[in-house]
């Protein structure tokens, strides 16, 4: 029967390191190649993690080479710190809650260094010390493996990912369990254990690897496969919508150019009328298809900064205002305090001008809009209301959506389609805000959005 020969340190450090090194420069090369704007972040993230661990192991290997304050502390809070970033890449690819996910890893984090530094500054024994760090590696890496375990999305990739760092804890777990009941007084014990030990890392860490690449690409495909779906829908509801305005052009042209000789003054004057309405149809219809596919494919940069909503929203009030007067409509702000938040300017400027149009169009003569703002659960609330002729409820349950049809005609004819909606919920979404509507048939409408007063990105 043939005997395990358990591994030199020299052999666990070169095994490490080496392994490490080679899992940076595959997750580097794969995030400079083919990794989106929005996975190359998460990525880097986790490469970094990678390069600490790597570098937290080299100051390990160093022990009695160097001070032990570099060898002992520095490196094992290194090492932390780096399963720390790894993790906090592995909670961004689930659906839950971002920031509640990030503070429980730093929280965790903090304390096992914090654990670790004491016992090692109180004189812990070597077998104390591994028991901490191996708890404290542990601690860091169950959230996120409790939180694969609730994520409702499951497949291939995430069952196979999810089985390697369940593995990977069992593992870590056992290292505890085994120091604990065999003590140990050197750090490199050469045993048959320590050897499948740090034979299972090592291979858990690469596949661990390649699983988090698996799904970092298999999640830019079902984004790739959204986007062409979604951008052949937009394409084709604006190749209808544009038909349209741009015979009604034609047309108008046509006249011009070729009978412009028997019209009167008058009647040139109602034809150009016609005419410039038409081409602002056509210029609003591509500017919001050209925001809306520069959005989906990461062209514009969210850029958020510390914003008074009050003076953003009156600037909006102030250029809709002579729109409202020729319908003698009542525009008018409301807000009892001054609210600042977290946003892109740009956007919510683009949100406000279509929600207001929207109002001003299907409001009739006479008519009012009001915007107010508020606070409500630590967030901003904006609300546009007016009295117009409101939405049928079949049009209501389309509103927001890229795969519905949606028409419906202002008080004056004018021409609405929905388009300008589906920017503002993809704006609102990219500030993690929500958007709706209520509305009552020959009463009116109120369309609302909630915005985080702090930016959670």
């Amino acid at each position: 029967m043939h005997k395990l020969v358990p591994l030199d340190p020299k052999t666990i450090f070169l095994l490490y390191f080496w392994g490490n090194l080679f899992v940076c420069i595959l997750i580097f090369s794969y995030s400079l190649s083919y990794a989106s704007t929005e996975n190359r972040k998460k990525l880097n993230t986790f490469g970094f993690g990678k390069i600490l661990l790597t570098l937290g192991w080299v100051f390990i290997f160093l022990r009695n080479i160097v001070p032990d304050f570099i060898s002992i502390n520095l490196g094992n809070t290194v090492i932390l710190l780096g399963c720390c970033y790894e993790t906090i890449a592995i909670i961004s690819m689930n659906k839950t809650k971002f920031n509640k996910r990030y503070r429980i890893q730093t929280g965790l984090t903090i304390t096992a260094i914090l654990a670790f530094n004491i016992v090692t500054f109180s004189g812990g024994t070597i077998s104390t010390r591994i028991i901490i760090m191996s708890l404290g590696i542990f601690a860091i890496y169950l959230p996120p493996t409790i939180g694969y375990f609730r994520e409702k999305a499951t497949n291939l990739f995430r069952i196979f990912y999810l089985l390697c760092y369940v593995s990977f804890e069992i593992l870590i777990f056992m290292r505890a369990v085994y120091t604990y009941v065999f003590p140990q007084k050197n750090f490199f014990r050469q045993s048959a254990f320590d050897s499948l030990y740090s034979i299972g890392l090592f291979l858990l860490t690469l596949i661990g690897t390649i699983g988090f690449l698996l799904l970092v690409k298999e999640k830019q495909d079902l984004k790739i496969q959204k986007l062409l779906k979604d951008k052949n829908l937009f394409f084709s509801i604006i190749a209808h919508d544009l038909k349209g305005p741009l015979g009604s052009s034609l047309a108008l042209s046509e006249i011009l150019s070729q009978e412009i000789d028997t019209y009167s003054r008058e009647e040139i004057k109602e034809i150009t009328e016609l005419l410039h309405d038409s081409n602002k149809n056509i210029y609003k219809l591509l500017e919001n298809l050209l925001n809306w596919s520069r959005m989906q494919t990461g062209m514009i940069e969210y850029n958020p900064k510390m914003t008074e909503l009050n003076s953003l929203i009156e600037e909006n009030v102030k250029l809709n205002k002579n729109t409202a007067l020729n319908k003698n409509i009542d525009l008018r702000f409301e807000s009892t305090e001054i609210i600042s938040a977290m946003l892109d300017k740009d956007m919510i400027d683009t949100v406000l001008r279509n929600l207001l149009t929207n109002a001003i169009k299907f409001t009739e003569q006479q008519g009012e809009i009001v915007v107010s703002l508020q606070k409500v659960n630590k967030k901003a609330e904006v609300s546009i209301r007016d009295n117009g002729i409101g939405i049928p409820l079949n049009i209501q349950e389309k509103l927001f959506k890229i795969n519905e049809k949606v028409i419906q005609k202002g008080t004056e004819n004018e021409i609405g389609n929905g388009l300008g909606l589906l920017l503002c919920h993809e704006f609102i979404k990219k500030h993690h805000g929500e958007i709706w509507a209520e509305s009552k048939l020959g009463i009116g409408s109120t369309f609302k959005f909630i915005l985080p007063l702090e930016n959670r990105e």
